[in-house]
Order: C-alpha cells, then structure tokens, then sequence
C-alpha cells in the first residue's frame, strides 16, 4: 500500500506517476471520476478451482491464488477510496464441498487473518464479517472475532467478508430477530413488519448498499448473495477468473460502473408533456421504468 501520512490515492498515483507504454491502467484512471468511486464495491470471488485445473494444479493451487488477489484487491480498493469491500468468501452451499478443502479454505482465511492484521492496522481498514460465523471452526471463529475486535476503531475502508453466508439465511434470521424483540418487549400482536425493521437487522446493518456487484468467472448469477442489499447495484461479469483478477481489471469495472445511468426506478428526465396535459387513461396508471 501507499504509506505516509500524506498517502497518495491510487488514481493520483497512476496519473501522476511515469508512464509505460501502454499502460492501460494508467489511461483508466484519467477517464476515471474521483468523485463518483463506488461507496460499496460487493465481490462474488468466483474461478479458483477452474483455474488450477486449467494449469494442472490441484484446487487448493487456485485457493491459495485466490488469497494472494484478497491482498492486492483490498489494497486497492482501500487506495481508491472505496467505503466499503464486501468479499463473498466462504457461502452456506459450500459446506457440501469435499472435507479436505473446507479444511484448506479455514486454514487459508486463518492464514490471512495472522499475516494482514499489520497491515489493515496500518491503513486503518476496518474488518467485519457477515453470515452465521459462529458455525466455524473454534479457532477460525476465535481469531476471526480477534481481528474484527483489533481493527473496530479503524476509520478507513470497511472490509467485509462475507463467510458462511445465505442471503435467504440473513433474512430469515432478520425477521426472527424482529419476531424475538417483539415476544420479549410483549408488543406480538401489534407487530408490523417494514423495510426499515428488516434492513436494521441485517448483518450489513451500519454499511452503505453496494453500488457494484462485481462477479468473475463469466457466471451470470448472484448465487444467494446479498439479495437484498442489491436491489438497485449495477451487475459486473467479467470472464476472468479470480486469481487473474487485478488492478486493470477493477479500473474496468469502476469506469463501466461510472458510464452508467443509475435511475432508481425513475426516469433520467422528465416525460415531455403535450399542452393539453396528459393523456387522461394515462394519469390513474403509475409507470416504472429502470
């Protein structure tokens, strides 16, 4: 990462720093808006295994790949200005992998959690996790709360890992919190279920919604991932397997993200009307464009 107290950002880096030729990382981010970085970039990390297979390596080859492109993408993203990084790490379905990989995988996040502690302390990037984490591993769950609670005061970039995690899980569990506080507070019968309630109760409950879902792998699916909270983010597939994912490869997705009209459910200008008014069997109809 870039340290200092006075830390360049990544894109003053790229546009001030030396040019090579063709450098496209550096053209990126000239076209690139510092003011319209995505407050919340989600990650499906998606393609370890196919690319170990495509090298004739064992998957945990690809695993281990995987980890080395965490480091460098939460660097990143942290350099970019990122608010948030929600990373698709370990999903509820994939409990019903192989035995010797689920172990792979906990001794790589353990892995992980040792050796880049020094380095979130140091860029202030606060860690955090989503899903039913208290189902792993003893020692996984231990050092996993270990480093949630070392980084808590951390003021920079939210990085949160998304482990044993169901999108349908986390709103199941949301309702039955709701459920659980009306019971104890004895207000049952009067319990009226919104958005908001639901929405509090999430385990992303404090973070910006994602703006960028960002998938590799060429996968055109979300996989029960964070269903809710990207109900309006704009999708990203990119062929690219996951450990070949990199700088270039983010500044990509960033600037698609940018030359896109993001609506909301609304128009980006008002329908131009006759000077008669409105056509009347149009004004009882309420119409959604995206």
């Amino acid at each position: 990462m870039y340290d200092g107290v006075e830390r360049m950002n990544l894109l003053e880096a790229l546009v001030q720093g030396e040019a090579l030729p063709g450098d496209e990382c550096r053209e990126l981010a000239l076209a690139l808006d510092p003011a319209r970085i995505p407050a919340h970039i989600a990650i499906i990390m998606d393609g370890n295994g196919r690319w170990a297979k495509r090298r004739g390596l064992p998957r945990v080859a690809g695993h281990r790949a995987g980890v080395a492109t965490v480091r460098k993408i939460v660097e990143d993203c942290a350099n970019l200005g990122v608010k948030a990084l929600t990373l698709y790490a370990f999903s509820a379905e994939n409990w019903k992998r192989p035995r010797t990989e689920i172990d792979m995988l906990w001794r790589l996040l353990r892995f992980y959690l040792r050796h880049e502690l020094e380095d979130l302390q140091r860029n202030q990037i606060r860690l955090q996790s989503s899903g039913r984490v208290e189902a792993l591993p003893e020692r996984v769950f231990e050092e996993l709360r270990a480093v949630e609670c070392a980084t808590a005061r951390n003021q920079g970039m939210r990085l949160n890992l998304a482990i044993n995690y169901s999108a349908r899980n986390e709103l199941v569990d949301a309702v039955n919190a709701i459920i659980d506080e009306a019971r104890i507070e004895g207000r049952l019968s009067e319990l009226v279920v919104d958005e908001k309630a639901i929405s509090r109760r999430l385990y992303t409950a404090g973070l910006p919604e994602p703006d960028l879902l960002i998938r590799t792998s060429g996968e055109m699916r979300v996989s029960n991932f964070l269903l809710w909270q990207i109900a309006y983010a704009e999708l990203y597939v990119t062929d690219t397997l996951w450990p070949d994912f990199n700088r270039l490869e983010l500044l990509r997705a960033v600037l698609d993200f940018q030359r896109r009209e993001r609506r909301f459910g609304g128009l980006s200008e008002p329908p131009a009307e006759s000077a008669s008014g409105p056509a009347p069997e149009m004004e009882e109809i309420a119409v959604s464009s995206q």
